[in-house]
């Protein structure tokens, strides 16, 4: 007869010691510690950023919130034409002399660096960055302030995490722990907040990185209800589908609202290849800027800032169609001029404001074609809203939930994903990548093109290569054969093992700086190279399943 303790250590250790293995190994238990830390520190850094661009704002308008349309009025012309522009100024100092590369940071950064596998974003960058963002906010450039606080969050979690002996996995979760809190507590949305780290940043749902991306939401969250209140983003009526004959419109609604994305996406891009054959400045650069949104809001007011105010008379219905035609044309112009001339924004905010617009025009045309069915046209502007965000930030899932998280509205779930998925699926199909893969392609990073591909960037030759004694190079003996160097990459090594079928090992050859003379200081066998390539492809899987 079995002894029940020897059955009972059998089956820890056949069952439970594996896992409790891995828990341990990647200190699960420290990373959820810091990731509680990490909620508390960007909850606050949230709620000071709202009000540092609230008390800018109300140096030159006399208000601190978004609703300040009205008292826009009554600031002298030459305030709303010099402020923006001098503001413009302050901000295109800190970006040049605080900033790296001498340009603004933002979502495709933070997904850049969790790309690479590093998951760093200096601490440095990150308060410029948000220092800035903030300024061109308050001054009223045309942006998020969404994107600010992500990026913020990012390099906070990744400067905390180096305090602490953790493996990489780990160290990316607490950074997808940064971004949950930053969302979090910019759209008082929870949920949205972990599912876009997971979506958006990380790229997998794996429970490891769900459970302290959670925590540092809910902690967030605590702490910005506390102090700002419990009350979603946007106050709008209870709206109501009126038929199911209607979902016909919904589809044609996410097309519409495709064809919006695409034309944003666009514009933004034709607006920055402009700008950079213009020869200015840097420092100059975001002063233009200033001024061109200037000139704009003394016709369209409405553009200025994050938008709220407007976005959230769109939802309700107080537009007329042409007003609304007016203000997503003026809308994209006004983002794509903030975001080219290197002001500092997101585009979390300008996303929904443009969605909210062609959502509300469109439901006023359907209820002009079909009055008896038509429900209200603030309906069609919420999933509008949702429908062009998705498809601008490419992430059909989280933007979803923001929607529902703003609105406190969960009645029209079926519309929205039918009209999200539409949307999202063309712009694909039309683009291949979201706005933040595009930026990340201007900057070298091809993540639309897969995974695997950045996996074999992110190593090192340093990390394939066998050591000799350094010998002199001679370039008569390897005229016909592949060489790598320092620098290179092991996508470099495995496209030349594949374009020189008979070479199963090249050598690694490093340049004398003051001399010019080559050594060969080591070689990389190919079969070397692509087990390292498999232990990385396998290390991110098991990172991804766990």
């Amino acid at each position: 007869m079995n002894n029940p303790k020897q059955t009972y250590n059998k089956l820890f250790l056949k069952y439970v010691a594996p896992n409790a293995s891995y828990f341990w190994s990647t200190k699960q238990p420290l990373v959820w510690l810091f990731s509680l830390i990490i909620g508390v520190a960007v909850a606050y850094t949230a709620i000071i950023f709202r009000h540092y661009i609230g008390y800018i704002q109300f140096a030159w308008v006399g208000e601190t919130s978004e609703i300040f349309f009205d008292k826009l009025a009554d600031v002298p012309l030459y305030l709303r034409i010099s402020v923006p522009t001098f503001g413009g100024l302050l901000v295109g100092l800190i970006v040049y002399y605080a900033a790296p590369n001498k340009r603004p940071e933002g979502v495709a950064d933070v997904i850049g660096a969790r790309a690479k596998g590093t998951a760093y974003i200096s601490l440095r960058h990150g308060f410029a960055n948000i220092i800035a963002a903030g300024l061109t906010l308050g001054i009223g450039g045309s942006a998020g302030r969404e994107g600010p606080i992500v990026h913020f969050g990012a390099s906070l979690a990744s400067v905390l995490a180096r305090f602490i002996n953790i493996p990489p996995s780990s160290r990316r979760s607490l950074f997808g722990a940064g971004v949950a809190a930053a969302v979090t507590a910019s759209f008082n949305a929870p949920i949205a907040g972990v599912l876009f780290a997971l979506e958006v940043i990380l790229g997998h749902f794996a429970v490891a990185a769900f459970v302290p991306i959670v925590i540092a939401s809910v902690v967030a969250t605590l702490i910005v209800r506390h102090h700002l209140g419990d009350f979603p983003g946007f106050i709008i009526p209870e709206y109501n589908i009126s038929s199911f004959w209607e979902f016909p419109a919904f589809a044609l609604l996410g097309v519409v609202s495709a064809i919006t994305a695409i034309g944003f996406q666009t514009n933004v891009r034709l607006f920055d290849k402009l700008a950079n054959m213009v020869k200015i400045h840097d420092i100059i650069r975001p002063a233009i800027g200033g001024f061109i949104i200037a000139i704009m809001s003394l016709f369209v007011p409405e553009i200025l800032g994050i938008g709220y105010e407007a976005t959230n008379k769109a939802l309700q219905g107080d537009y007329t169609l042409a007003f609304l035609f007016i203000l997503l044309f003026s809308k994209t112009i006004a983002v794509a001029v903030t975001l080219a001339s290197r002001l500092v924004g997101g585009v979390f905010s300008p996303a929904l404001y443009i969605g909210a617009m062609s959502g509300g025009a469109f439901g006023l045309l359907a209820s002009m074609a079909f009055p008896e069915l038509a429900s209200d046209t603030g309906l069609y502007a919420i999933i509008g809203m949702g429908a062009v965000a998705a498809a601008i930030l490419g992430a059909p899932i989280s933007t979803v939930l923001i929607v529902f998280e703003l609105t406190a509205d969960y009645s029209i779930t079926i519309a929205l994903l039918l009209s999200v998925s539409i949307a999202t699926g063309i712009s694909q199909a039309v683009q291949g990548q979201s706005i933040f893969h595009w930026q990340l392609t201007n900057k070298g990073i091809y993540l639309d093109r897969g995974s695997h591909r950045q996996i074999a960037r992110n190593v090192t030759i340093l990390d394939v290569i066998d050591r000799c004694d350094p010998t002199p190079f001679d370039p008569v003996e390897y005229e016909d054969s592949p060489t790598l160097t320092l620098d290179s990459t092991l996508e470099d090594a495995i496209k030349k093992f594949g374009a020189f079928t008979n070479c199963d090992e090249m050598a690694v050859v490093e340049t004398d700086k003051d001399s010019d003379e080559k050594t060969i200081i080591g070689y990389v066998s190919h079969i070397r190279a692509l087990q390292i390539y498999n232990y990385a492809l396998i290390a991110t899987n098991i990172e991804e399943h766990n």
